[in-house]
């Protein structure tokens, strides 16, 4: 009798631990950064910053960390192309960036200063927000908002890491992109 129990226990566990095909079960595999550490890395070695901007209410950004930011081919340009950075848009502390500090004055609902700066004062969750330098050098700032699944992610990050926006319009790179994501 015992050693039926434990069997079945030990079956049970192992079940259990084994991942499940079709989930995302796994961490994501993105380094992400601090604004201020991608930021640093930025002036050593220029690249585009991501920032994923979020909230911890937010059920779609969970769902895109879970679902877009865990496939291999997005963490793969998102490592290789950018510096990655998570930012909670309700966060409470202080943030220099690029020589101004932001803070979170509750002045615009639950928001930072820099998250309504980053997104144009349209605060929506989930918001990507690309940084990074136009041909005249300076900085543009572009968020966009909305969940994306990891092959519609791809399309979007390719169009910024590959700087498609300096040869062609969006509309015409997402005719002719042709993604690894299946």
């Amino acid at each position: 009798m015992k050693k039926s129990i434990i069997f079945i226990l030990l079956t049970v566990i192992g079940v259990n631990a084994y991942p499940q095909t079709g989930k995302a079960s796994e961490p994501s595999a993105v380094k992400w950064y601090t604004i201020q550490e991608a930021e640093q890395l930025n002036k050593k070695e220029p690249r585009p910053l991501f920032i994923d901007t979020y909230t911890d209410w937010c059920g779609w950004c969970k769902k895109m960390d879970r679902e877009t930011f865990t496939n291999s081919v997005i963490s793969d340009i998102l490592n290789n192309k950018f510096y990655p950075v998570k930012f909670n848009a309700e966060g409470k502390e202080s943030i220099t960036f690029y020589g101004q500090t932001y803070i979170n004055d509750g002045k615009s609902g639950k928001a930072h200063q820099l998250a309504v700066a980053l997104l144009n004062g349209q605060l929506s969750y989930p918001t990507v927000v690309f940084f990074f330098s136009q041909k005249d050098g300076k900085p543009a700032v572009q968020p966009i908002p909305g969940f994306r699944e990891a092959k519609d992610m791809e399309v979007l990050l390719s169009f910024f890491a590959d700087k498609a926006y300096d040869t062609q319009t969006w509309e015409a790179y997402q005719k002719t992109f042709q993604g690894r994501v299946k």
